[in-house]
């Protein structure tokens, strides 16, 4: 090979290294907000929980992210506290919003990616695979996500031989006005059916207020909410006490599961330990492997 070229070629490969490795630098996002507790979960899981600046009010897991600053409710971001933390990127569960909010961050320079949220195990993956990808750490996703999908397979097959699907009514209070009821395509819907119970409400999607009727008519053998909820009713003497309520099979028999919001709803790395644990409060008698789902 002529000297000359020879001298070319090693010039070439010295530019490609050069410019392809602050293009990696450049992709890769150091300074994140995250909306969405589960997408924050993913992110620590994913081993980057230090390019974290700023956090939603949805986000409690792990602890420490509890010091970073809060840039508002999922559903009601505004720019200017995000932009005011100067991130490259906001990683975002698909229901953040409102659309404005994210345009305006856009149209500031910040890459606004939004996971999907589907509610289900298949979804949790996507996630994962999603939040992996914006953060430059695939093979890391590939790995959380096939830890979680063997957790899954250990608590699907131990549901799967209870046989009994009792009736569950999720209840969720937002401080004001009569308690709402999950219906089909809700997150609450599908932790119960993983957990090897049954929606109550078969016959709407999203939540409805509950009404004294309706809570008769529908007849749970369990009443499920968040803990957050129960705070706010005043206790599970007053949760059960609810018109709607109070003549149902389960305020008879005082059946009452009670979990933390995030960790039941989030459908994000914990998933698998929710439905073991409310599968376990389902089922009494469920034989389950050791998991995390063992921790107090």
């Amino acid at each position: 090979m002529p000297l000359h070229a020879a001298r070319t070629g090693r010039i070439l490969l010295a530019l490609g290294l050069l410019f392809g490795s602050v293009a990696s630098a450049v992709a890769e996002p150091r300074r994140i907000v995250s909306a969405g507790g589960s997408v924050t979960e993913i992110v620590h899981a994913l081993g980057a929980g230090d390019r974290l600046v700023g956090v939603d009010s949805t986000s409690f897991h792990p602890p420490e992210v509890r010091n970073l600053p809060d840039v508002g409710y999922l559903r009601a971001l505004s720019a200017e506290p995000v932009l005011s933390l100067s991130p490259d990127m906001v990683l975002a569960e698909a229901d953040a919003g409102p659309p404005e909010a994210l345009t305006q961050l856009r149209a500031a320079g910040v890459e606004v990616v939004t996971a999907p949220d589907k509610p289900d195990i298949e979804g949790v993956a996507a996630k994962i695979e999603t939040v992996a990808a914006a953060l430059g750490r695939e093979a890391a996703g590939e790995a959380l996500k096939s830890e979680i999908l063997a957790r899954w397979a250990e608590v699907r097959e131990a549901v799967a031989a209870t046989g009994e699907r009792p009736r569950v009514l999720f209840v969720l209070s937002t401080g004001s006005g009569a308690p709402l009821v999950a219906g089909l395509e809700t997150s609450a819907a599908g932790i119960i059916e993983m957990a090897g119970g049954g929606n109550a409400i078969r016959d709407f999607t999203n939540f409805r207020p509950l009404t004294p009727e309706a809570g008769v008519a529908l007849a749970p053998d369990v009443i499920l909410v968040t803990r957050r909820t129960v705070d706010m009713l005043g206790g599970e003497a007053a949760l059960l006490a609810l018109p709607g309520l109070a003549a149902t099979p389960a305020a008879e028999a005082g059946r009452v599961v009670a979990m933390d919001g995030l960790l039941l709803l989030g459908f994000g790395p914990r998933t698998p330990e929710a439905a073991a644990r409310l599968a376990r409060a389902l089922h009494p008698d469920i034989e389950l492997p050791a998991g995390p789902w063992d921790a107090e």
